[in-house]
């Protein structure tokens, strides 16, 4: 009971106000339905691939998040979240050959498609929440890594990913990624801290740690269960780096 009244008053203390949304909410969604309507006209007009769109989407909805953390605080990021949460929503209503559902779903993943696109946006929210009820401001470090590093690992790996092994999955399906898909979300990992790091003055201090927190990051995304690596990322970099950065800043 004691944790339900704390994630209830989470949620009430950083409600937007009705002056926000009034102009924030119609602006989030024509943006997230853009951006979905962007990725599903790159893989059906111009033979994208669907790791490429799904990654696409992925990566401009979480800069997002990080813009409106920045400017606008959580209540400016709920915002986001809800009119995210239609466009995949209807995206997954209108399914196979919607332009929209097919900018996310993978047809390495059918005949679990819907399903895989349900569990990413399922952690992803879940990996919100907590990174914020938890680790506060340094969500944002979660955001960072999850929306840049794990955007690219996917496009990385079906281009040059050569080395491949098996991830868990919860279905029967056979799910893989590569050594080189890995390796960039560990580069990646490390230029996404240290952007936010930098500003701080303090990164030269800061970065061997910078270097072994996108290390464990790697780690923690190889050995997640597919469709979850979205909450496990940003929980993982926001909880290392409010431990570990936090003197720094």
């Amino acid at each position: 009971m004691h944790y339900i009244n704390i994630l209830f008053h989470f949620f009430i203390d950083n409600f937007p106000s009705l002056k926000l949304i009034s102009w924030l909410f119609p602006v989030s969604l024509v943006w997230s339905f853009s951006v979905l309507y962007l990725a599903g006209s790159l893989k059906i007009k111009f033979l994208w691939k669907t790791g490429y769109t799904r990654k696409l989407f992925h990566f401009l909805i979480f800069f997002s998040a990080c813009l409106y953390q920045q400017l606008l605080g959580l209540p400016g990021v709920f915002i986001l979240g809800w009119a995210v949460s239609i466009a995949v929503l209807y995206a997954c209503y209108k399914g196979s050959n919607n332009l929209f559902y097919e900018a996310l779903a993978r047809e390495k993943d059918a005949p679990y498609r819907t399903k895989y696109i349900l569990y990413s946006y399922i952690a992803t929210f879940i990996g919100g929440v907590l990174a914020n009820l938890l680790f506060g401001h340094y969500a944002i470090f979660g955001y960072a890594v999850t929306g840049i590093a794990d955007a690219i690992a996917e496009p990385v790996g079906i281009k040059w990913g050569r080395h491949v092994y098996k991830a868990v999955s919860f279905d029967k399906k056979i799910s893989v990624k590569s050594v080189e898909g890995s390796l960039a979300i560990m580069i990646s990992s490390i230029i996404s801290i240290s952007m936010i790091v930098y500003s701080s003055g303090v990164f030269v201090t800061a970065f061997p740690m910078i270097i072994l927190i996108a290390f464990v990051c790697t780690i923690v995304e190889a050995f997640s269960p597919s469709g979850t690596d979205n909450a496990l990322l940003q929980l993982t970099a926001s909880f290392l780096c409010s431990e570990f950065i936090y003197q720094h800043l």
